[in-house]
């Protein structure tokens, strides 16, 4: 049996403590008619993440969580599959999909090392998921091995800017100064937190996109609306509307 990564052991280890906190979460999500985005929840009218008919589409969401967007994919006509790293996690998802009737795969395993063939999907999506604790160096390429020819990858994740201005301190916001050298940063391990998140420069990520044969098609600041509200405590809505705290990156994978 091969043996998992650490960083991927550690954020097992921790997702599988807090998934009871994300049950609630995952019960509102499912029950949207139209999905919504992020930690201000963004409404897909504004951020376009998914083609708005997927039907006769291979999707895979790449760490699902409790697969709400596997859910929102497959009521678009897609044939779904999530893989998630917490088994506490997928419970949840599979509780959710009898409740509500919707049923695909899901995976209990590591985005870095999906059990599929290459050329399996049409359509790779990451909210929040293999995008933020997933090495980029493995969960790209492994994205682009999955993908078609033309397959797109579409991810959410934190900006790099608000990576460089949060404090060590848990529950301390975002602040308007940069706390980090933006040179090197790359796995970030914050005090007190026993997860390993990746936050890349947008040259990295170019980087790393382009060496696994992605064309960059866009990239969106997410801008939250007038209300928005989260209960995430790491960023107060008056940052995110002065500077981008989530970003969105839109690619497809290249022929030949």
């Amino acid at each position: 049996m091969t043996e998992i990564p650490e960083h991927v052991r550690k954020n097992r280890e921790m997702w599988d403590a807090q998934a009871h906190q994300w049950v609630a979460a995952g019960e509102r999500a499912w029950t949207l008619s139209t999905p919504e985005w992020g930690i201000f929840h963004v409404p897909e009218s504004t951020l376009h993440m998914l083609p708005a008919d997927m039907t006769g589409m291979d999707a895979i969401e790449l760490g699902c969580g409790t697969g709400y967007i596997s859910a929102w994919m497959a009521r678009r006509g897609a044939r779904v599959v999530g893989i998630d790293n917490s088994e506490a996690q997928l419970t949840t998802a599979r509780r959710l999909q009898r409740e509500h009737s919707i049923d695909f795969p899901l995976i209990h395993g590591n985005a870095e090392m999906v059990p599929y063939p290459d050329a399996s999907f049409d359509f790779a999506i990451s909210e929040y998921g293999a995008c933020l604790w997933a090495d980029p160096q493995r969960w790209v390429p492994e994205a682009a091995r999955l993908l078609r020819p033309d397959g797109r990858l579409v991810f959410l994740t934190n900006s790099s800017l608000m990576a460089l201005c949060t404090p060590d301190e848990n529950g301390v916001v975002a602040t308007d100064r940069l706390l980090r050298p933006a040179f090197g940063m790359y796995r970030l391990e914050w005090p007190n937190d026993p997860g390993v998140e990746f936050h890349l420069s947008h040259a990295d990520w170019i980087r790393i996109l382009h060496s696994a044969r992605f064309e960059i098609e866009d990239l969106n600041d997410v801008y939250p609306p007038f209300d928005a509200q989260t209960r995430h405590d790491f960023v107060t809505l008056e940052w995110a509307r002065q500077w981008p705290c989530e970003e969105v990156w839109k690619v497809r994978k290249r022929h030949g």
